[in-house]
């Protein structure tokens, strides 16, 4: 049996197939079209995802959609009657459900000459949220939790799952959402930008919970847990605020109401203009006013349901500071959080919810590589056609035919100041480079951020840089013990240790950690082994693979992004490139 599951039509569309109850490729449309956050039909990602199964789409049996524009129609109906928005808003929000629903039209018109036979399911927003994270991990009973934006008319949902089934209990419902709360502030500090958010997060350390009063102006906790939003400081709800989403990178506009904004938090940051303290303490007020929200949240849920277990998806999952302080701020034992917590994994969690109701096999996603791959072939032909190219930079080619060598010669390089691309196996799923797809340094130098930074990133001094560690050193370096296989959740590191590493230690002592295990990724596990050999540090600097666009896909997109910026290697698969 054939699912693939979809998130489209939104920001950072994807495609994810599922055959015979396992997960066999994923992929994001915006690695493929290079351009961030890609919103549409994610026609690319799913002609890929075909093409690596060897299936044509005539032979997929089911399509499931992380979106029903049917559900919660009377909630809607009784918001348009109390609230009157303006008829511009609603007729955007009309249009939006219109496109979503002529869904087969926009499928057949992009694989022309092809039959579509499959039985399409629109699946809850939400409820492809919490599949994505419950129904692949191996918990067999969780709390599930979704934190979004908005989806479905909804911003958060909760309930409990068992074997192969989600029962939502409760919803948060338009116009409340913690998401738009986090995205107002980003706007308001001069982040305008879709998926802007985690600069925010990475610029809070720097600063004060001098404004949380006023947060807590913006946001109400309810006494059960819950929350609302006071709308007399936002747009989203009765403006036509300017959204783009159809076949681009998302636009959003500005979600707040500037004079009884600015009457609260003072005048806003205008995008470009410096960075002053006072937007550093507004960025750590907003990450703790999320915190607290979230946090009654899972007291209240722990409460209702006396389970240890937590299965957590949504936009707001990707708050990895708030993760990784759950076990320390409330009574969850346990808790999975997927590779691609927003709205992108919505593809696995729509497939997964259609597969499990046929198929009960049971399928635990314990690493993120699914995503495309290059032949040595492919990457041999591209070395030879570009061969000019290569030596008008004076660099070198060798192939290694051994891999302890060639992680031994990469990780030299590393322990010598040396930034290195690190291209090998399938893609990583999800927004976070995870060894197979990334940027590579030595995080015992305390200038290797401004190395990166000035060589090949371009970005905020103030955002950190991840530390990729060895799964079975983790209780010797951070202060908590917690598989993190997809880099999301920070964690402290051991004030002992923090002199060691500080280019992947932030300025509160934290690191946002990825665990490496030998099963799931071996080749990269042996490198950051033989780094541990060379310095005694079971750690590297890992950063994503790309400089201001999608994380590279294609051998082709690596080469060129080593060549224009002042990377030092390149590792393809069995390939070294060094200048």
């Amino acid at each position: 049996m054939i699912v693939l599951g979809l998130n489209a039509f939104h920001g950072d569309s994807s495609a994810a197939l599922v055959k015979d109850g396992k997960l066999v490729a994923a992929a994001e449309e915006e690695r493929f079209r290079r351009i961030k956050h890609w919103s549409g039909l994610p026609t690319e990602a799913m002609k890929w995802c075909l093409a690596d199964a060897g299936l044509k789409l005539s032979d997929v049996d089911h399509i499931a959609i992380n979106r029903n524009p049917k559900v919660n129609h009377l909630r809607r109906a009784l918001y348009v009657l109390r609230r009157r928005p303006s008829l511009s808003l609603i007729f955007k929000r009309l249009a939006n459900i219109k496109r979503a629903a002529s869904f087969e039209e926009n499928v057949q018109a992009a694989f022309t000459g092809e039959t579509l036979r499959a039985q399409v399911h629109h699946v809850e927003h939400h409820l492809a949220h919490l599949a994505s994270a419950f129904l692949v991990s191996d918990f067999d009973v969780a709390v599930c939790l979704s934190i979004d934006g908005f989806g479905d008319f909804a911003s958060s949902a909760w309930g409990m799952g068992q074997g192969n089934d989600i029962h939502i209990d409760g919803r948060v419902y338009f116009p409340h959402s913690l998401g738009i709360f986090y995205s107002v502030i980003t706007q308001f500090i001069g982040f305008p930008y879709f998926g802007d958010e985690y600069k925010v997060m990475g610029l809070a350390p720097y600063g004060e919970p001098k404004y949380l009063k006023e947060m807590r102006e913006l946001v109400h906790i309810q006494p059960d847990g819950t929350f609302k939003l006071n709308l007399k400081y936002y747009r989203h709800h009765d403006e036509d605020v300017h959204y783009t989403w159809d076949n681009c990178s998302p636009e959003v506009g500005t979600l707040y109401k500037k004079e009884p904004m600015e009457s609260l938090l003072g005048p806003q940051r205008e995008k470009g203009a410096a960075l002053e303290q006072k937007h550093r303490d507004l960025a750590r007020s907003a990450q703790a006013m999320y915190e607290e929200a979230f946090f009654a949240m899972l007291q209240s849920l722990h409460a209702k349901y006396k389970c240890d277990d937590l299965s957590f998806a949504g936009g707001c999952a990707m708050n990895s500071v708030a993760n990784g302080k759950v076990y320390r701020n409330s009574p969850f034992k346990r808790m999975y959080l997927p590779a691609a917590a927003g709205d992108a994994g919505g593809a696995i969690g729509a497939a997964f919810v259609v597969s499990r109701q046929m198929n009960p096999t049971k399928h635990v996603m314990d690493h993120a590589y699914v995503g495309p791959r290059a032949s040595e072939d492919e990457v041999k032909a591209l070395l030879d056609s570009r061969a000019a190219d290569i030596a008008a930079e004076n660099c070198a080619v060798r192939r290694y035919d051994d891999e302890g060598e060639l992680c031994k010669t990469t990780a030299t390089a590393i322990t010598e100041g040396k930034v290195i691309g690190w291209f090998q196996g399938r893609m990583e799923w999800g927004p976070r480079a995870l060894g197979n797809r990334s940027i590579l340094g030595d995080p015992r130098r305390a200038d290797m951020k401004d190395i990166l930074n000035l060589k090949i990133k371009r970005r905020e001094s103030f955002r950190p840089f991840a530390p990729s560690i060895l799964r079975e050193c983790v209780t010797e370096w951070f202060e908590q013990d917690d598989d993190v296989p997809f880099m999301m959740e920070v964690f402290q590191v051991r004030p002992e240790k923090r002199a060691q590493v500080p280019a992947t230690t932030h300025v509160d002592g934290s690191g946002r950690l990825q665990t490496v295990h030998k099963e799931t990724n071996p080749r990269y596990h042996r490198l950051i082994e033989a780094c541990r050999e060379i310095t005694g540090v079971p750690i590297v600097l890992n950063t994503s693979f790309n400089e201001n666009e999608p994380v590279v896909c294609k051998p082709q997109e690596a080469l060129d992004c080593f060549l224009r910026t002042k990377m030092d290697v390149l590792v393809l698969n069995d390939w070294i490139v060094s200048r």
